[in-house]
């Protein structure tokens, strides 16, 4: 089982997004992939869940994360955020050695 955390702000923007931007069965979609400053980066989509996938809810969000991206994002903390950068999802990631000052890159 993967264990995540949404903020208060974070739930809030997921809930937006689902209603403009996902389709019927599609869930909040967390993931990591090479990439970004310091190695792999956080994304975040809407998918239709895979038999492979780890599958949680949190309050009404239904979230699904694939085993390769569970490894990096065991006990994160997902965060959204609007201030003078912009606005987006921010993680603290327990897991990460390096970060990036986006809060969206990271290395082990």
């Amino acid at each position: 089982m993967v264990n995540i955390t949404l903020t208060d702000s974070a739930k809030t923007k997921v809930k937006t997004f689902a209603k403009s931007e996902a389709q019927p069965g599609e869930w909040f979609r967390v993931y990591v992939q090479g990439g970004g400053c310091s190695g792999f980066e956080y994304g975040f989509s809407f998918d239709q869940p895979t038999d492979q996938d780890y599958q949680m809810q949190i309050d009404d969000i239904q979230i699904v994360i694939d085993p390769f991206s569970a490894t990096y994002v065991q006990d994160a903390v997902i965060d959204y955020f609007e201030d003078f950068r912009g606005a987006g999802f921010s993680v603290k990631n327990p897991n990460a050695k390096t970060t990036c000052g986006c809060g969206m890159s990271f290395g082990v």
